[in-house]
């Protein structure tokens, strides 16, 4: 009996769990009702802010840490139910060494991958941009090219700059193999004068990164699936005949 007053009178001990999650969503999303995706072929893959690698950048930074990237890629990798990736790109660039890491194991997955630059995918995001199976950009998107640079105490001797060029070479190398622009051309973006106020590089605008051969199609989320689509059902024909 004293177990059915106490829960008549406590009849919002019930409803706590549901208005606390619902708070939640409002403190966080400034939304109540959060649109649910179907279960999907597709895994989108976002790449925000900053790469982060081996050094933890402050608090309000905006990052994407590296280390939380790899393993989720080879999870794609393995799960049969994820046929194709979408990789979103809005980065300002981070650590070379990371942002290489992670283009390489793009590169390197098996399944149809695309990407789309939104905003900007400058730096190091021009490796991960380029390492996707096709890639696009939104006309509004930019994408800064520019000469490697190192951070924190440099020993002043030729080793540092043989280092520092080395670098450079992979970063180029790996752009220039996986995108149609020249390596002269690509090197000329990098070490132009004049375009960036108080750098040496290049912006490179929209439909620009196209033509000069960096990215191969200006479009949005409906050109990127459209693209992923067709790979997947390229792929999954060529499988199929295997088979048979």
């Amino acid at each position: 009996m004293n177990n059915n007053k106490d829960q008549k009178e406590n009849p919002q001990q019930d409803n706590q769990p549901n208005s606390s999650s619902l708070v939640e969503k409002i403190q966080q999303l400034g939304q109540s009702n959060i649109p649910q995706a179907p279960e999907s072929n597709i895994h989108v893959l976002s790449i925000i802010g900053q790469v982060e690698g081996h050094l933890q950048l402050p608090p309000q930074n905006k990052t994407t840490k590296y280390e939380h990237l790899l393993p989720q890629l080879i999870a794609i990798e393995q799960n049969p139910k994820i046929e194709g990736l979408i990789i979103l790109l809005n980065t300002v660039g981070g650590d070379v060494e990371a942002g290489l890491a992670l283009a390489e194991m793009i590169a390197s997955i098996s399944k149809p991958t695309v990407s789309i630059v939104l905003g900007g995918g400058h730096s190091i995001g021009v490796p991960i941009a380029v390492a996707t199976d096709y890639s696009f950009i939104v006309p509004s998107a930019t994408m800064t090219i520019h000469p490697v640079r190192l951070t924190g105490l440099v020993i002043g001797v030729p080793q540092t700059f043989e280092y520092l060029d080395k670098m450079q070479d992979r970063v180029i190398h790996f752009v220039v193999e996986h995108s149609n622009i020249k390596e002269e051309k690509f090197k000329h973006l990098m070490f132009e004068k004049g375009n960036l106020t108080r750098d040496i590089g290049t912006n490179v605008i929209g439909k620009d990164a196209v033509d000069y051969g960096l990215i191969d199609a200006v479009g949005g989320v409906k050109d990127a699936m459209s693209k992923l689509n067709e790979f997947i059902g390229t792929s999954t024909s060529e499988e199929s005949s295997v088979v048979q």
